[in-house]
């Protein structure tokens, strides 16, 4: 049969069998048995195997491909899924940056850039008056040609001069604004949306596919640099933070 193998086994035990199954499969992968890309064994041959019902079967690999670990193809079959780029949380670093160091290839697409007025949630995002000139970008940036981050910015004018003359293909708004502005604060929230049909067309979304909303605000001093809505397609990201303590139990000054 083609596909990723299984081992012949009973599932029992306290646990709840589709969480056995969950576990079980969970273990493959992460063992490197099943590799990302690869077709993993029908349902058939998982209840044959594992001696398990099919209901029990099933729930664990719709479970699975939920938590973005399997994808399920109509018509084909059920593979295991492409590692997801962990994105971190502490540190504020270029796109451009974290794709390069997978290995990956960055490109970036300017969709807009242009000077607005800021409406009122813009304006209380920058701490600017409503109607206040403000600049916005955006982007889509890619790894390999597929589509990654749309990145949806609006800057105070007073923290970035000559951003509306940036060449962002080669550069981006992180790294210009780094120069111009250089953060002394910044705050994440991290939201699960369900994008509108503009995201969901720039990062080639399907219909009903949710993404993660990376809200981001960065300060210079006591100015409010800019204020971002970074968006991802939800089943291929992941963002992680690690934090350190000191022997006071204080933790270590993070960017979060």
């Amino acid at each position: 049969m083609a596909g990723a193998r299984t081992e012949t086994g009973t599932i029992n035990g306290p646990t709840p069998r589709y969480r056995q199954v969950k576990e079980y499969i969970v273990r493959l992968i992460e063992d490197g048995g099943w590799r990302a890309g690869e077709q993993v064994p029908s349902e058939s041959t998982l209840v044959r195997d594992l001696k398990v019902s099919r209901m029990t079967v099933n729930r664990a690999l719709r479970e699975l491909t939920h938590e973005g670990l399997l994808v399920r193809v109509q018509g084909t079959g059920t593979f295991v899924a492409e590692k997801r780029p962990i994105f971190n949380l502490v540190e504020l670093r270029s796109i451009a940056e974290e794709i390069r160091e997978r290995g990956q290839r960055h490109t970036a697409h300017v969709e807009l850039l242009k000077a607005e007025k800021a409406n009122t949630e813009t304006a209380r995002d920058l701490g600017l008056a409503p109607g206040a000139p403000v600049w916005h970008s955006v982007l889509v940036h890619a790894a390999d040609g597929v589509p990654l981050q749309v990145e949806d910015r609006f800057v105070n004018p007073a923290t970035a001069p000559g951003y509306l003359d940036a060449d962002f293909e080669s550069q981006t708004p992180n790294e210009f604004l780094m120069r111009s502005a250089p953060a002394t604060e910044v705050e994440h929230i991290v939201e699960a949306v369900m994008p509108d049909a503009r995201i969901r067309r720039l990062l080639k979304m399907a219909a009903g596919e949710p993404c993660l909303r990376l809200r981001r605000r960065t300060w210079s001093g006591a100015q409010i640099v800019s204020a971002a809505r970074l968006y991802y397609p939800g089943h291929a990201h992941r963002f992680a933070t690690r934090f350190s303590y000191r022997a006071d139990g204080t933790s270590k000054r993070s960017f979060i």
